[in-house]
């Protein structure tokens, strides 16, 4: 009988997935599978009667997680008045975890088969979905536009006008491939263009490609502060000093450079920057607090896998690491980017040898990074060392 019912309910979502849901039309009775609410499951046909918000987000999302603040205030003050659910396709033992160190009172669902992400397309989030009392979309949006007004207006049945969120609903690869071709024959270009609206940012460096493999960079909507600091060896944020008083406030930009020797690629991006651009950039030596990747315990040191496929890949986020073939000194990049904060990560190891390391912790309890560091044999420690910063300045 449950295969039957998981069969019937499949169906239903493929139906939605045929027919995208357009602002004004009845949205489908979908139904959510709740990790934290009253119930451990809920349909929209069931939330009739209610405002409901669905919020598209990820535990690595800074931005995410920062809204849920604003929407936790106005599930608080219209309590049953609205529903905010929130919806993700990261694991249900994550969010566990995200949940066990900050409770909320918004309905948290799973998404795993992006079955609801079907009905509401998006690439970029966070992602929000706005649905009235009966059962219609209103818009797609952003959490911010969601103020307590429009919450007002939409229980009073006024018409609102919210900004509506157009995206372009390709893959990074795939906007690669439909705006940036370069066939492999290409030896050089430089194409650089303003921001592609709709589209989310990101780079590629196309280490996995044996074509353009260290000769090709790419990048979309981008600030000219990243630009910056993707030029001089991709300095990290926290140590770039921006002087110009523009940070990442200015104009985003799209960037394609191909050039026909790897060796030549930043000096290139460095040289194409400055033709274009009012501002210049130094690398300057400056004592800073920082952390020191240190091995504590040599017997657990000796327990971190080592390299044997010879086969490097790169896989990192905030909250997650998946990388093979990695230094100690790789290592400690990731932890400044991605673990630690805005404090430089300088390693002190005085290993070179190239492991594969694999492992996940919780950034909103950093304690549980520290006791991963621990169970390898490292440690990081505070201290002040002499450190380069790329400063930017007119």
């Amino acid at each position: 009988m449950k295969k039957l019912i998981l069969s019937l309910s499949f169906i239903l979502f493929i139906d939605y997935a045929f027919g995208q849901v357009k602002t004004g039309d009845v949205v489908p009775d979908i139904k959510f599978q709740l990790l934290n609410a009253p119930v451990k499951s809920a349909t929209l046909g069931k939330l009739k009667g209610k405002i409901v918000l669905i919020e598209f987000w990820a535990t690595w999302c800074s931005p995410c997680v920062e809204a849920m603040r604003h929407l936790v205030q106005l599930q608080t003050k219209y309590r049953n008045k609205i529903q905010i659910i929130t919806v993700t396709d990261e694991k249900e033992a994550r969010i566990r975890q995200f949940l066990n160190s900050r409770p909320s009172n918004l309905w948290f669902a799973m998404d795993t088969g992006e079955l609801i992400t079907q009905v509401f397309p998006h690439r970029v989030i966070p992602h929000t979905v706005v649905i009235s009392p009966d059962g219609k979309l209103i818009a797609n949006t952003t959490p911010e536009s969601i103020t307590a007004l429009v919450i007002d207006s939409l229980l009073q049945q006024k018409e609102v006008h919210l900004v509506e969120k157009k995206e372009i609903l390709l893959t990074p690869p795939d906007i690669i491939k439909k705006y940036f071709f370069a066939a492999d024959t290409v030896k050089s270009r430089f194409v650089m263009q303003a921001e592609m609206k709709g589209a989310g940012s990101f780079s590629a460096t196309y280490l996995q490609d044996s074509v353009f493999k260290g000769r090709r960079f790419t990048c979309l909507n981008l600030s000219l502060n990243s630009l910056y600091r993707m030029a001089y060896h991709n300095f990290p944020y926290g140590r770039t000093i921006d002087k110009t008083g523009e940070k990442n406030n200015g104009p985003l930009y799209c960037v394609d450079l191909i050039v026909p020797d790897k060796k030549d690629l930043l000096p290139t991006l460095q040289k194409e920057l400055s033709k274009r651009f009012d501002l210049q950039a130094k690398i300057e030596p400056q004592t800073k607090d920082v952390y020191v990747l240190k091995v504590t315990n040599k017997d657990k040191f000796k327990t971190i896998p080592l390299n044997t496929s010879g086969r490097r890949t790169y896989g990192s986020m905030h909250g997650e690491i998946d990388q093979q073939r990695i230094t100690m000194a790789d290592f400690a990049g990731y932890l400044e980017g991605f673990g630690t904060g805005k404090l430089p990560v300088i390693d002190e190891t005085q290993n070179k040898e190239f492991f594969d390391i694999k492992f996940s912790f919780q950034p909103e309890k950093p304690e549980s990074l520290t006791i991963i560091l621990s169970n390898m044999g490292l440690s990081l420690e505070k201290a002040t060392r002499k450190v380069d910063f790329l400063v930017l300045y007119k």
